[in-house]
């Protein structure tokens, strides 16, 4: 076992629409107590997955109180990240007001900052709101990857508490770990597919986009890597294999939020400029959710 506050596993939720685009809280809320009584570790409302690129300040903030209330004991991490730094303190803050119990953070997008201007950005986040963060690195969204030597100098600051590992680059996330794990600081996966690799150099978790239909598989991959027992772990990484492809078939989270109509009836609505799974790979996804090692979960 571990004392990593954010060890496990935290599905990266998505956010359900109506038809009309408007956010379906009543579906939200139904996510959010079934993940809870899955056993997930935490849950993460508006990120990269919950379509936050096309929601208002006020519909993110309306998001992360409807998780928070939906839920009775899990840890939500709320995503308020900006390429704004302004922005983001204030989404950090309302976020915070609105009953968060943790923060992810993207990294500046577009602008492409140099490692100066990224290790400020967050550091004016961090100074800014007490509570604790996880930077967030995923360079094919954003145009810039997070140094290692800005992680480095960001673990030592009381409120940054993590690292989020998109990058599918091996050696970058071996070495925050390695430099890193003498704070108190975690490494988790972004990737899905990831989460086994990382765990056999110090991470302990995942932030996860699979684990919105199959919460309990991820759980048997992340504990038992946790705990050391890797020969598990791999049987049930390679069991979810499939479902870890099909929901990259087309851009996340194009694929989860189909997933997500096939196995529990959840809306496949996505706002523009996002579009529904292509008509010929639905049948194929439906095909993958069936063989799945876990009968649908309900809260």
């Amino acid at each position: 076992m571990t004392d990593d506050p954010f060890a496990g596993v935290y599905p990266a939720m998505t956010t359900p629409f109506h038809a009309d685009g408007s956010i379906d809280f009543e579906t939200l809320r139904e996510d959010a107590q079934r993940l809870e009584a899955a056993g997930v570790d935490g849950l993460v409302p508006c990120g990269s997955t919950g379509e936050s690129a096309t929601m208002s300040h006020e519909e993110h903030i309306e998001v992360v109180e409807a998780v928070v209330d939906a839920v009775a004991d899990v840890p939500v991490i709320a995503g308020s990240g900006s390429n704004n730094t302004r922005e983001a303190v204030e989404l950090s803050e309302r976020s915070a007001d609105a009953g968060a119990d943790a923060l992810l953070l993207i990294s500046p997008y577009y602008n492409k900052p140099e490692p100066a201007g990224m290790e400020d950005h967050f550091r004016q986040v961090a100074d800014a709101v007490d509570l604790p963060q996880i930077v967030y690195n995923v360079p094919s969204r954003t145009g810039r990857n997070i140094e290692v030597d800005t992680v480095a100098n960001l673990a030592s600051h009381p409120n940054i508490s993590g690292y989020k590992a998109a990058s599918g680059d091996m050696n970058r996330i071996t070495e925050v770990a390695e430099r890193t794990r003498d704070e108190a600081f975690s490494v988790l996966a972004g990737d899905d597919g990831m989460t086994l690799p990382i765990a056999s150099v110090g991470g302990t978790g995942v932030i996860s986009v699979a684990a919105n239909v199959a919460p309990r598989p991820m759980s048997d991959v992340v504990w038992p890597a946790i705990d050391g027992d890797f020969q598990t772990a791999r049987e049930a990484h390679h069991a979810l294999g499939p479902l870890f492809r099909a929901l990259f078939w087309e851009t996340n989270p194009i694929p989860v939020k189909e997933a997500m109509h096939i196995r529990y009836g959840a809306p496949p609505t996505l706002r523009s400029p996002l579009s529904r799974l292509s008509e010929h790979l639905r049948g194929d996804l439906a095909d993958v959710l069936s063989a799945l090692p876990e009968a649908p979960a309900t809260a």
